[in-house]
């Protein structure tokens, strides 16, 4: 009896071994060593997404911005006073202003956010956002009528169109100007050209020049050159000869981008300096990374309209390459690119990332650089750039208004902020042309990194 009892008891036991060790087994799993697991399989901590985007992902990003830029933006004019609404078809007003929102709709910023709207519309076959443009592009184109009497009369009017009407700069509507041509072109409702012509004038007669020609400004030192301004200029002009036919424009367009380049191009870098200041020995070499955006920007806008036989061409092209090789190497591991280029210590910046994700996407749909070698780099700035995009729309981490500066502190300290009207545009921009890229070029994951396929 005793024998038996001995016996059921340690098959009791037996059998309770035999239920605890596999749930021993699962909370203590053999150790993960190159014999046991493919390391190179495991998953690594990217601060981004990676290799995960599709078309409906950006259209996610993108909408999440219409909705909000289609909301803090009205196209109104309003008594500054009472807030009381005002009809350009009523008596004239001189309390007349627009109504207040979030950003303004006549800045050389909100320039480059028309021609993201378009460009959406384009891609995505969506009018919402084409909408979007003409619409507020037609109420602007009623405003000169309206006001021309009274900005004559008091030509320091801070009317909404005063830098049309008496421009004083690139900025007051060279980057408008471009997106009010592109406008045109895509069949707006609204004849722009009242607004076009006069600004166009102003471009290419009375703006600042060095003596051989080349625009320029006398701030913040005599006779200087800033890298913004061939945005400021040159999608304007050389959009001018896509919709006139006249060849000038784009010859202008060619020789103020070789001009610019001859002195602000850093050939062993493969970067732009921020400014360039004519009697200076030594200029103040900062690669200021929104500033190299628009030189980037510019030169894709550029060649979309140069004829292939202007004996320009191929010198911008060439140019583009060696800035796309120049950014790419110094591409941040997150995808984002630092305030300044080549200071890895300065903060990462949402602008100018977002500039080159569109401009590099938009150079491999074009044909003009490596498909392969640059397609990654496109689709891992755009993947860091959505994680600036906030559930609202917003975008984060831009860097506001910046002149130029000879010491680095300038660049390093200049705030960031959600109301920033630079990061909006190339935002859309970029998620448009990453919509093309994906179609245009599947990629897959291999071996754990992004190929493109074709």
């Amino acid at each position: 009896m005793t024998t038996n009892l001995l016996l059921k008891s340690r098959l009791h036991v037996l059998g309770l071994l035999m239920c605890v060790a596999p749930a021993m087994a699962q909370q203590n799993p053999p150790k993960a060593n190159d014999a046991t697991t493919p390391l190179h399989l495991l998953q690594p901590a990217y601060p981004v997404p990676y290799g995960k985007v599709t078309p409906d992902d950006v259209r996610q990003v993108v909408d999440r911005v219409y909705n909000y830029l289609n909301a803090v933006t009205p196209a109104e004019l309003v008594d500054k006073q009472t807030n009381a609404a005002v009809t350009t078809r009523g008596k004239f007003n001189p309390n007349a202003v627009l109504k207040p929102g979030d950003f303004r709709l006549t800045s050389y910023e909100w320039g480059v956010t028309y021609s993201g709207m378009l460009l959406l519309g384009e891609v995505t076959g969506d009018k919402k956002y084409t909408d979007y443009t003409f619409s507020r592009l037609k109420f602007l184109s009623e405003l000169p009528a309206y006001f021309r009497a009274y900005q004559t009369a008091n030509p320091q009017a801070p009317t909404p169109i005063r830098g049309f009407m008496n421009p004083h700069a690139l900025d007051d509507g060279g980057a408008l100007t471009a997106a009010m041509i592109k406008a045109q072109r895509a069949g707006a409702p609204a004849d722009l050209r009242p607004m076009i012509d006069p600004f166009m004038n102003y471009i290419m007669t009375k703006e600042f020049r060095l003596a051989d020609g080349t625009l320029a400004r006398n701030r913040p030192q005599p006779n200087t050159l800033w890298l913004d301004d061939l945005y400021m200029s040159i999608p304007a002009i050389s959009q001018m000869g896509k919709l006139t036919g006249e060849r000038r424009y784009y010859d202008e367009s060619v020789k103020q981008f070789t001009q610019f380049s001859q002195r602000m191009f850093d050939k062993d870098k493969g970067l732009y300096m921020h400014g360039w200041v004519q009697g200076m020995t030594v200029h103040p070499e900062f690669h200021w990374a929104r500033a190299n955006g628009w030189a980037l920007l510019t030169k894709v806008e550029l060649l979309d309209v140069l004829p292939e036989d202007h004996p320009g061409r191929a010198a911008v092209l060439a140019q583009l390459q060696a800035h796309v090789k120049g950014l790419a190497a110094v591409q941040s591991g997150t995808g984002f690119w630092h305030q300044l280029l080549d200071r890895n210590d300065s903060y990462l910046e949402t602008s100018a990332t977002a500039i080159y994700a569109y401009a590099i996407a938009h150079a491999v749909n074009k044909g003009w650089i490596d498909a392969k070698a640059y397609g990654p780099v496109a689709l891992l700035a755009w993947n860091a750039v959505s994680t600036k995009v906030t559930p609202t729309g917003q975008v984060e981490g831009t860097c506001v208004g910046t002149g130029m500066g000879f010491d680095p502190a300038f660049y390093y300290y200049r705030p960031v902020n959600v109301y920033a009207a630079h990061g909006y545009g190339p935002v859309l921009l970029a998620g448009a042309e990453v919509i093309r890229l994906l179609k245009n070029h599947p990629y897959e994951i291999n071996d754990s990194s992004v190929q493109l396929v074709k």
